[in-house]
């Protein structure tokens, strides 16, 4: 069963946004590789991830819609060799990071072991509507006349602007 976030009237449209946001809580949280998220202008972000012991060939990066998908594979190659004691594991990792509507990955290098991906935000344009308030399709008003009152008034405001 699933909780529903958008309840309220007031989210109409926003479903899409509540479907995000459940495929985000499914990826996985276990915090590696570690990353940071810094904005490197006025429309620009960067990810850097913390990725050290992989080559570009181990590593992928996929946008699936508004998703970006970081993942890493390393192939065990232990090379003949006997371990006394392994802390540095050869580990697979997938890393997801809900992108806003419009971000664009700009680009992607591996320097020193951090992943960086550097993100562009284009302004948003701005756009402004006017919704034209009249009577209501039955009738010059509601029974009381406050339809007709609200045109009339509207009418009023825009000869006088």
């Amino acid at each position: 069963m699933t909780t529903r976030v958008f309840t309220s009237p007031l989210f109409l449209g926003f479903d899409h946004l509540e479907q995000m946001l459940e495929r985000a809580s499914k990826t996985s949280s276990d915090g590696y590789p570690p990353y940071n998220i810094e904005q490197t202008g006025p429309v620009g972000l960067r990810i850097t991830l913390a990725v050290a012991g992989f080559t570009m060939e181990d590593l992928q990066i996929t946008q699936e819609d508004n998703q970006l998908v970081i993942r890493g594979r390393q192939a065990d190659d232990t090379g003949g060799r006997i371990f006394l004691h392994r802390g540095i594991a050869a580990r697979q990792f997938q890393r997801a990071f809900i992108l806003a509507e419009g971000i664009e990955v700009k680009s992607a290098w591996l320097d020193k072991g951090l992943l960086h991906i550097d993100l562009a935000r284009p302004q948003p344009e701005v756009r402004v509507k006017t919704i034209q308030i009249g009577t209501p399709p039955n009738g010059p008003g509601n029974g009381n006349g406050v339809g007709a009152r609200v045109a009339r008034t509207i009418e009023s405001e825009t000869e006088q602007g």
